[in-house]
């Protein structure tokens, strides 16, 4: 029998997951929040929208949360007409957002006393993938829960991670974009100090991107910035990892684990954000660099 899906939150992640979990005959009941420009596609797809987060779960086996972070998550669960209302024996609540590992298992206890179950599975990737249904996911959980979710992460998975258990997806999510965003912290601090040399940033590119230096994040960030002044190579907000930094830095200050790495990075993006860059992508980190340096890294 196929599982009756709630999904709150239609936003840039969330609305191609939606698209492929109808596209794979489940029927969807979802809550929008701000944005309301994406969703026609999805009513005439057959989805169908509940007024309220309870009214989601209530319709659901299964309810997927794609928001920004604890805040939003702890909002939908807790709030008005929210989803701990509507909790009850069987019904499964998966948490895909870049959440805190000590506000997920707050959620957990809360749920369970209703008898319903948190899972946390956060995505790797982007939009474009969403809305291609090849998306990444690292799932913590239960073996007999994650068998169960298993099938409708494929709707819109391509690579699914089961990482063990309850809380060890968020936990890993953190730490993968800690070692992300510092990267990519570095890349901008190198182009600004190459840059204020007088190197040639092409001659630059060339070396890192022929070496063990070169990655995904360096390509993203650098390749389109100097070929064409393009600073959406890697789509996500500066403001984000800023705050998915300061998740992962308070998580190890809490185990304790000494973070300079993490901390420097974070503290970058905080800078960047302060300097007006925190609803820009994260490669405009080169011209928060800039800003700050006095120095010319972006071609225009």
């Amino acid at each position: 029998m196929t599982q009756e899906i709630g999904f709150i939150g239609i936003g840039m992640m969330g609305h191609g997951m939606a698209k492929n979990l109808l596209a794979k005959g489940y029927p969807l009941t979802f809550k929008a929040n701000r944005n309301r420009a994406n969703l026609a596609d999805l009513l005439a797809a057959g989805a169908k929208e509940a007024k309220t987060n309870a009214e989601c779960a209530n319709a659901a086996d299964i309810v997927f949360i794609c928001v920004t972070g604890s805040p939003q998550v702890e909002e939908i669960v807790y709030g008005k007409d929210g989803v701990l209302e509507a909790a009850r024996p069987g019904l499964i609540v998966v948490d895909t957002s870049t959440a805190e590992p000590s506000s997920g298992a707050k959620l957990r206890a809360d749920l369970a006393a209703k008898g319903a179950k948190l899972i946390d599975a956060p995505l790797a990737r982007t939009p474009k993938e969403a809305e291609e249904g090849r998306l990444n996911t690292m799932v913590g959980a239960d073996a007999e829960d994650f068998k169960t979710i298993e099938p409708v992460l494929k709707a819109f998975c391509e690579n699914i991670f089961h990482v063990g258990g309850p809380g060890h997806g968020h936990v890993l999510k953190l730490v993968n974009n800690m070692m992300a965003m510092s990267f990519a912290a570095c890349v901008a601090e190198a182009f600004a100090v190459a840059a204020k040399s007088g190197l040639d940033l092409n001659k630059l590119y060339q070396v890192i991107s022929a070496g063990g230096v070169n990655s995904g994040i360096f390509q993203m960030m650098a390749t389109g910035m100097l070929k064409e002044g393009d600073l959406g190579g890697l789509k996500f907000a500066i403001g984000n990892a800023q705050k998915d930094l300061r998740y992962f830095t308070h998580l190890a200050e809490m185990l304790p684990v000494s973070s300079f790495m993490g901390e420097a990075a974070h503290q970058t993006f905080v800078q960047a954000a302060n300097a007006g860059f925190g609803d820009k992508l994260i490669a405009s980190l080169f011209e928060a660099q800039e800003k700050i340096n006095n120095v010319k890294i972006v071609p225009r």
